[in-house]
């Protein structure tokens, strides 16, 4: 009886210290109701400004300098949108930005992920100094770079061409940082299988580490379209024609070259943006992997 007794008592305090350590169900409730709220309001002033610049995107220019201001167009107006794909040109732009972010994000993958096997698979002497050195490159900023850049560029004769845009952005050490973590996660016995089975480094690189890496690669790819689809310093250094502005850099000197029109610019940058919202709704899940990825060990 004594025994039983016992039983019960460890029993009851152990269920009396789970339930302690898990919170009473009030309080679980106000702690997830506090959360949504604090994510609803999170969400609300993210999404403000670029709900304001849609509104203002459909309002007569009338409207928009108005005061004061208000969110709500009093009447539709979708002319902006018809000037600004006349006026500036916008089909260019949008052809230029994408053969200029579409070969960066193909050439970085395929080049980052090379120097990254090598790093995370390969054995060769100074692989660790070599390593170091890449992370250097990433506390460099691109400011420092674009002198140089810009007279390698001219001695190349590559000014205000899609290479000269494309070929010095083909590699980044982040890209390499990124990939080379992953690799590095993958079971060594993937490739002392394949070793023995005749295979070499560049067959396991194709055949094994690449098929699977989808996820790492498809985050990589991601992070380095969004990244050059709105960059903005280098296509405005680099080019000097309309006829190769970036969509960031065209619309940014057509409003310096005429008067501002805020209905017309809310309506270019919308347009702008458009094709990465779109992007991420269909693949936020590679963008969230790869923001895990970016922690690994």
């Amino acid at each position: 009886m004594s025994a039983v007794t016992a039983g019960s008592t460890v029993g009851t305090a152990g269920g009396w210290s789970s339930r302690s350590r898990q919170g009473s169900p009030a309080l679980r409730r106000c702690a997830r109701g506090l959360m949504w709220v604090t994510l609803a309001v999170g969400g609300v002033v993210f999404l403000f400004p670029f709900v304001w610049m849609l509104l203002t995107s459909v309002k007569p220019e009338g409207q928009v300098i108005t005061y004061p201001p208000t969110l709500l167009p009093r009447s539709l107006d979708l002319s902006p949108y018809r000037d600004v794909w006349s006026q500036i040109g916008l089909a260019r732009l949008y052809l230029n930005t994408l053969v200029f972010a579409g070969a960066v994000t193909v050439l970085s993958v395929s080049f980052d992920s090379l120097a990254a096997y090598a790093f995370a698979r390969l054995s060769f002497p100074g692989k660790e100094l070599l390593f170091w050195i890449v992370l250097v490159t990433l506390m460099v900023p691109i400011a420092v770079l674009i002198v140089p850049l810009f007279f390698e560029n001219y001695e190349f004769g590559w000014l205000n061409t899609y290479q000269g845009l494309i070929v010095p952005l083909a590699a980044n050490g982040y890209g390499i940082f990124l990939l080379r973590q992953f690799f590095s996660t993958l079971p060594f016995e993937l490739d002392d299988a394949a070793r023995v089975d005749g295979a070499g480094d560049l067959f396991i690189y194709l055949r094994v580490i690449v098929r699977l890496s989808g996820p790492a690669l498809a985050a990589l790819g991601i992070f380095t379209f969004s990244f050059n689809w709105n960059n903005f310093l280098w296509p405005l250094i680099m080019t000097s024609t309309d006829s190769m502005r970036t969509l960031p850099a065209g619309l940014a000197l057509f409003s310096g070259e005429h008067e501002v029109i805020y209905n017309m610019m809310c309506a270019g940058a919308f347009l702008s943006m458009l094709p990465l919202v779109v992007l991420f709704f269909f693949l936020q899940r590679y963008f969230v992997r790869g923001i895990a990825l970016s922690g690994l060990k």
